[in-house]
C-alpha cells in the first residue's frame, strides 16, 4: 500500500477512510449531475397514477417524463400533491405537454457509428502461432463479457457521461493454473458508468489513479424473517435492485457497498466497514481499470460528453413545442360570443341554424381558428439547426431527408451532409480504440504473469481494426483500395480497411 494509502488521520482503517473522502464529493456533486444527464438522455416516464384514472383530460395525466424538469411552470403546473419526485408537475395550471427528445436519437446515432459493426482486434506479434493464440483468448474474453454490445454499452455510457471506465476483474487465485479455454471463465471487462465509477486521483498527476471504487446504494431487507447485511459472499450490484417481498417482522433500510482497488490488492466494504479483500498476485503495481473519455478534455479526468451542451436547447425545445400545441389546441376549432340573442345559450351552430332577436345592438362574433405563425415556425427550426450543429448529427443520419442532398453523387452528397458526424466518429475511435487495447494489453500481462499464456512483451501489442462507416459506398471504396495496393500498401491492410480481410468478423 502506498504511503498515501497507509494513515489517514489515524483511521482504523486508512484505506477506507481515504477513499470516503472522494465517495463523498462524488455523492454531492457528481452523482446528482450525472443523474441528470442520463434522465435527459433516456427521457424516463414516472408513473403519477393509474392509467385511466383521473388526468388532466387529454389522456396522458397517469405519467410525468424526465425533460418536463426543464419546462416553465406556467405549462407544467405547480403546487398538487400528485407532483413527481423529479419535482414537476401539478395539475393546478397544467396546459398542453410535449416531450420530443432529440437527445436520445442523437446518441443512438452516434453510437450506431461507431459500433455498428463488429469490431476485430488484431495481434501485432510476429509468430503466426502466438498472433493466433492472442486473438483467439482476447476475443473469447470480450465476447464472453458482451461483445459487441458491451462496446456499444461502453460507447452509450461515454457518449452521455462524458467518459466510461472498464473495469477488468480477475480471479487470480482460480486463473492459476488454468487452461486457455477457461480463461474467459477468470477473467471479465466491465463497464462502470460515471455514477457508480469513483477515482482516487494522483495528488501529483491528473492522469494518474490511485485508487479506484465502485460505490452502490441499495435497499436490503432486514428483520425477524427478512434477510441480513449479506457481508460473505462477492455481488455485482446495479442500481435500483430491490429485493424480493420482506417477511414478517421484516424491514427496509439503505445499504452501501462499496469494492476498492488499489495497486496492491482491493477490498469489500458494506457501510464502512471491510468484509472481504486481498492482495494482487499478478496484477502487482497497477489499478485495474482504464479510463476511457468520449472526447478528451485538458487536464481534467472526466471527458467531454455529448448530453451536456444540449440540455439547454432541448428544454427550449421541448418549451415551444409545448407553447404550440396549447395555440393548436385553442386555435382548431371556431368558438363563438353571442351579444344579445335571447335563448342562444346552449344552441349549437350549424349549417340552416337561424336566430332572431328584436334588439338592435345583437351581434355574433366567431373567433379561434389555426391561425399560422411564422415566426414561432422559424424559431423551431433554428433550435433544431442549433442541435444538429452543436451534436454534428443531422436529421438525415437518422433516416429523415428533408431536402435534396445535392448534384453530386449520392454517396459523395451523403457523405459531405455527414461530413462532422464522420470526423467526430474518427476522432472518438481514436479513444475508445486505445481503451479496448489497453485492456487487452492488461489481460495479456495478467495470462502471462499466471503462467497460462507465456508472451513476450513486444508480442503483447494489438489493434482494433474497424468496420467501415455505413456511408462509405464500396465501389468507391474497392477502387481506393485497389489504387493504395497498386502504390505499395499492403494488400492484408488494404483488407482490413474494407472489412474482407479475415473470416472471423471479431468481436460480436
Amino acid at each position: 500500500m502506498s504511503d498515501q494509502l497507509k494513515s489517514v488521520n489515524g483511521n482504523a482503517d486508512p484505506l477506507w477512510a481515504y477513499t470516503e473522502l472522494a465517495i463523498r464529493e462524488h455523492i454531492s456533486w457528481g452523482l446528482p449531475r450525472y443523474e441528470k444527464m442520463w434522465a435527459y438522455y433516456r427521457n424516463p416516464i414516472e408513473l403519477v397514477r393509474q392509467a385511466g384514472f383521473g388526468g388532466d383530460g387529454n389522456g396522458r395525466g397517469w405519467y410525468r417524463s424526465a425533460q418536463e424538469i426543464g419546462l416553465p411552470a406556467r405549462i407544467v403546473g405547480r403546487g398538487s400533491h400528485l407532483g413527481s419526485a423529479m419535482g414537476v408537475g401539478g395539475e393546478r395550471g397544467r396546459r398542453e405537454v410535449v416531450i420530443e427528445n432529440d437527445i436520445g436519437w442523437r446518441v443512438a446515432t452516434m453510437v450506431d457509428f461507431m459500433f455498428g459493426s463488429p469490431v476485430r482486434i488484431e495481434s501485432l506479434a510476429e509468430d503466426e502461432k502466438t498472433k493466433q493464440a492472442i486473438e483467439d483468448v482476447l476475443e473469447a474474453v470480450w465476447e464472453n463479457s458482451g461483445g459487441i454490445s458491451l462496446m456499444q454499452d461502453m460507447a452509450t455510457l461515454g457518449h452521455v457521461f462524458g467518459h466510461v471506465d472498464l473495469l477488468v476483474r480477475v480471479d487470480e487465485e482460480e486463473l492459476v493454473g488454468s487452461r486457455v479455454v477457461d480463461v474467459p471463465r477468470w477473467i471479465s471487462v466491465e463497464p462502470i458508468d460515471a455514477r457508480r465509477g469513483v477515482a482516487v486521483m494522483s495528488a501529483s498527476d491528473y492522469r494518474d489513479v490511485d485508487a479506484f471504487a465502485v460505490h452502490v446504494e441499495r435497499e436490503v431487507v432486514e428483520g425477524e424473517h427478512g434477510q441480513g447485511n449479506e457481508k460473505s459472499k462477492p455481488q455485482r450490484y446495479g442500481f435500483g435492485m430491490r429485493k424480493s417481498k420482506p417477511g414478517h417482522g421484516a424491514k427496509k433500510r439503505q445499504q452501501a457497498v462499496t469494492e476498492v482497488f488499489t495497486k496492491e490488492g482491493w477490498a469489500r466494504f458494506v457501510d464502512g466497514e471491510r468484509v472481504d479483500g486481498d492482495v494482487w498476485r499478478l496484477l502487482v503495481g497497477r489499478v485495474p481499470m482504464v479510463h476511457v473519455q468520449n472526447m478528451s478534455q485538458p487536464f481534467v479526468y472526466s471527458g467531454i460528453g455529448e448530453v451536456e451542451s444540449l440540455i439547454g436547447l432541448q428544454d427550449e425545445l421541448n418549451t415551444r413545442l409545448s407553447d404550440r400545441a396549447s395555440r393548436v389546441t385553442m386555435q382548431s376549432f371556431k368558438m363563438y360570443l353571442a351579444k344579445g340573442i335571447d335563448g342562444f345559450g346552449g344552441s349549437s351552430v350549424g349549417p340552416g341554424m337561424v336566430w332572431s332577436t328584436d334588439n338592435p345592438d345583437a351581434m355574433i362574433e366567431s373567433f379561434g381558428g389555426d391561425a399560422s405563425s411564422p415566426s414561432e415556425d422559424g424559431h423551431i427550426r433554428e433550435i433544431r439547426e442549433a442541435m444538429d450543429k452543436i451534436s454534428g448529427v443531422p436529421p438525415v443520419a437518422g433516416g429523415v431527408v428533408r431536402a435534396k442532398l445535392g448534384n453530386l453523387s449520392s454517396a459523395n452528397a451523403l457523405r459531405i451532409t455527414l461530413m462532422s458526424l464522420i470526423a467526430k466518429t474518427q476522432r472518438k475511435r481514436v479513444g475508445y480504440g486505445r481503451g479496448i487495447e489497453q485492456v487487452s494489453k492488461m489481460v495479456l500481462d495478467v495470462l502471462d504473469a499466471a503462467g497460462v499464456l507465456k508472451t513476450d512483451v513486444v508480442d503483447r501489442g494489438v489493434r482494433v481494426v474497424w468496420g467501415p462507416l455505413p456511408v462509405v459506398d464500396e465501389a468507391s471504396a474497392v477502387a481506393a483500395g485497389k489504387a493504395k495496393v497498386d502504390l505499395g500498401v499492403d494488400a492484408q491492410v488494404v483488407l482490413d480497411e474494407l472489412g474482407f480481410g479475415d473470416a472471423d468478423p471479431g468481436v460480436v
